[in-house]
């Protein structure tokens, strides 16, 4: 199927230093698993796992990692009860040792994710309604987070990403929600790839293009990019 989704930029969006490249990617093949893709993880757990315990503080000190912190202060959310997704997942990796295995689709884009450390996420088109908006939230918008059975309640003046129904696919960079969640039936994503004022739009370039050469290898699908921050 075809999708005509617009990525729409709200005002204000880039004074605040945020950067990022959007796309689509139709007609995937996605699955659970991939053997051939593993050593692609191992590799990047492998570089990862040797900084996070060559030095107690890599996740902390690291400027990449530091700019999200900095985005949420300039929009007053909290740093403690909003870590950016990918210091989020540095952590997990910390902890556990692996990434949180999902299916492929999330697979390669986590590993992308630990590798640049940015802010990715995918998102089913399938139950996206309407265009997508980077913007401010207005406190009215919609938002069941991920994992949650009940809507939250959102603050306003937060960047997120809305779309036409006034329903919340990402806060911030911080949480995806129920409603666009990848799964191994999914054909047709929405992607996101977001840094910060630490991030030069080339290096957010190069995150993109190896998310969308690694999904075509083991997914299949065409892409087409639909708008750009920064």
């Amino acid at each position: 199927m075809t999708y005509n989704n617009q990525f729409i930029i709200g005002k204000g969006i880039e004074d605040i230093g945020i950067k990022g490249i959007y796309f689509k990617i139709e007609g995937l093949h996605n699955a659970e698993f991939d053997p051939e893709f593993e050593p692609i993880l191992d590799a990047q757990l492998h570089w990862l796992l040797s900084n996070l315990d060559g030095d107690s503080d890599f996740i902390k000190k690291d400027l990449i990692l530091s700019g999200f912190r900095n985005l949420h202060e300039r929009t007053g959310a909290s740093n403690r009860k909003n870590l950016a997704a990918p210091e989020n997942l540095l952590k997990m990796v910390s902890k556990h040792r692996s990434i949180p295995r999902i299916n492929l689709l999330v697979d390669i884009y986590n590993t992308i994710s630990i590798k640049y450390k940015l802010a990715l996420g995918a998102h089913d088109l399938a139950s996206v309604e309407g265009d997508i908006q980077l913007k401010f939230t207005s406190g009215n918008e919609k938002y069941v987070p991920l994992g949650a059975t009940e809507p939250k309640e959102v603050p306003a003046n937060h960047y997120s990403y809305v779309d036409s129904s006034n329903e919340i696919l990402c806060y911030l960079d911080v949480r995806q929600v129920n409603k666009s969640l990848v799964t191994p039936e999914t054909t047709d994503c929405f992607f996101v790839v977001q840094g910060n004022a630490e991030t030069s739009f080339r290096y957010i370039e190069d995150a993109s293009s190896e998310l969308i050469a690694l999904t075509k290898k083991f997914c299949g699908g065409s892409e087409t990019i639909l708008g750009c921050v920064g």
